[in-house]
């Protein structure tokens, strides 16, 4: 059963382990990973961050677009994709970064965000969701 509007922002808003999906190209099936991801409840955005010089954001960056699926499958299989058009990609702040390992790692953010520097650039990636998905497939 699809989920109501302010339910599925509510789970979407929750730190899942998202994962990504982009058109790789015509003869290829889509890149898929996973990737931690933010939104809030009720707000008009998609975020991740992501290394610049990566497969997968040289990939968004052609395609335009990319779709995230959210889910959990304990207590209860429950999910939310939203795809749609990236709406701003640039460089991202350490601020940025360390908020979304927070998100994440909590207290260990501070860490990762040192650690991943050695990946170089990292970009924060905005998507607006135009497609919603959602299922509830189980009871409370």
């Amino acid at each position: 059963m699809s989920m109501p509007q302010a339910e599925r922002q509510e789970f979407l808003a929750q730190p899942h382990t998202g994962a990504l999906a982009v058109s790789a190209g015509p003869d290829r099936g889509p890149l898929v990973v996973p990737v931690w991801y933010g939104y809030e409840s009720g707000g008009r955005v998609v975020w991740v961050v992501t290394p610049a010089d990566s497969v997968k954001s040289r990939l968004i960056e052609a395609a335009g677009r990319f779709s995230l699926l959210a889910e959990e499958s304990s207590p209860r299989v429950r999910y939310v994709s939203v795809e749609g058009p990236v709406v701003e990609s640039r460089a991202a702040t350490e601020d940025e970064h360390l908020a979304m390992a927070r998100r994440y790692l909590g207290d260990g953010a501070a860490a990762y965000v040192e650690m991943a520097a050695g990946f170089g650039v990292q970009l924060l990636v905005r998507m607006e969701p135009q497609r919603w998905y959602s299922a509830d497939l189980g009871p409370s």
